[in-house]
């Protein structure tokens, strides 16, 4: 009986396996796919002013008094308390159609329960004035701060945030 299970089971996967593609795509900028296709790999690094999230990841964590954290690049260790734009989705912390406070994901967030990704595609958001929620990308600038030892777990914020753009990159 088990051994018939497996062999339906393989006779079902095995097909879709072999059907799929896995050559790779050429990569291609946010601006050329729906949002709902965008991720770091394919945006555009530092396009129009917009810091990339390929950028953002130039992160080492290290073990300091058994405890890992960040060793950020030249690159971004500059960055820190300077003014940049970023391109991302929204991840409320709150309910409400409205936010001041949020994440702004490299990813798009495709559950509610589960983090998208690390430390190096989320940045918490502090907004001067709240920005409708949706689930295009945005576009945002505003003061960063590289965190070195954050108690959220969390390595960038934004402060004084303002929306720049919304939907289609």
């Amino acid at each position: 009986m088990r051994r018939l299970f497996w062999i339906t089971a393989l006779s079902v996967v095995a097909p879709l396996v072999l059907a799929a593609d896995p050559t790779p795509k050429n990569e291609v900028s946010a601006t050329d796919t729906p949002a709902s296709a965008w991720s770091p790999a394919r945006s555009a690094a530092d396009s129009k002013g917009i810091l990339s999230w390929k950028t953002l990841a130039q992160v080492e964590e290290v073990k300091v008094n058994d405890k890992l954290v960040p060793k950020f690049s030249a690159q971004i260790s500059a960055l820190d308390t300077k003014e940049v734009r970023l391109q991302g989705f929204m991840m409320p912390l709150e309910p409400g159609t409205k936010q001041k406070r949020f994440l702004l994901s490299a990813n798009v967030p495709s559950c509610p329960f589960c983090m998208p990704g690390g430390p190096d595609s989320l940045i918490e958001v502090l907004c001067k004035k709240p920005i409708a929620f949706n689930m295009e990308p945005i576009v945002i600038s505003g003061k960063l701060s590289v965190l070195k030892d954050d108690p959220t777990g969390l390595w960038y914020r934004v402060t004084d945030a303002a929306l720049v753009s919304e939907g289609k990159m």
